[in-house]
């Protein structure tokens, strides 16, 4: 009898930081009880390309299964598929905009608003700075529909000495958020 995996919608913008969505698939694909499903914005082809000099097929290798950015038709554009969620990671200010006001014009903003109709986790890793007055006001929306903003902030606590490490903790505290095995990914804060 096969058993059923449970399914993760990992969702690449074009805003910089390809690496966070990079490296969940990579931490999913070692987890045989889960599924990922990819979806990348045009603009995050670039960015992964010129961020981490890698392409498409590198990528989708990562993945279980992957999504055309305009497969409205897609099993992740129907609350009937089931998932555990979603993580956009990252997700430039357009995506987020999108998701805030519903404008399902691509599949990941279309699965990021299933997502949120159907009561799912939705994580969102938005990549801006300085913010200003209409970003912070789609992530209060999103948060105000059930989202969880986690912009990708190093934790210095944790004495990181590498890029990778600080990337890792990232990683590791959202996937944990959807009960991921992130054993070895980061050291959760145990007090002084």
């Amino acid at each position: 009898m096969n058993a059923v995996k449970k399914r993760l919608i990992i969702a690449i913008t074009g805003a910089t930081g390809a690496v966070y969505g990079v490296r969940m698939l990579q931490v999913l694909r070692a987890q045989p009880e889960w599924e990922s499903h990819l979806v990348i914005s045009k603009a995050g082809l670039i960015n992964l390309q010129y961020e981490m000099e890698m392409d498409k097929a590198a990528l989708y290798a990562l993945a279980d299964v992957t999504h055309g950015i305009n497969d409205i038709a897609a099993t992740i554009a129907s609350g009937g598929f089931k998932t555990e969620g979603m993580i956009i990671a990252p997700c430039s200010m357009k995506t987020l905009a999108a998701v805030a006001h519903g404008f399902g014009d691509n599949l990941i903003s279309r699965a990021a608003d299933v997502v949120l109709k159907e009561r799912r986790r939705l994580v969102i890793m938005p990549r801006e700075t300085p913010l200003n007055l209409i970003h912070i006001r789609n992530m209060a929306t999103v948060t105000e529909m059930g989202g969880i903003m986690f912009p990708p902030m190093p934790a210095f606590y944790s004495k990181s000495n590498s890029i990778a490490a600080m990337v890792d903790e990232g990683v590791g505290r959202v996937l944990d958020m959807f009960g991921v095995d992130v054993t070895g990914l980061y050291k959760p804060w145990e007090g002084l």
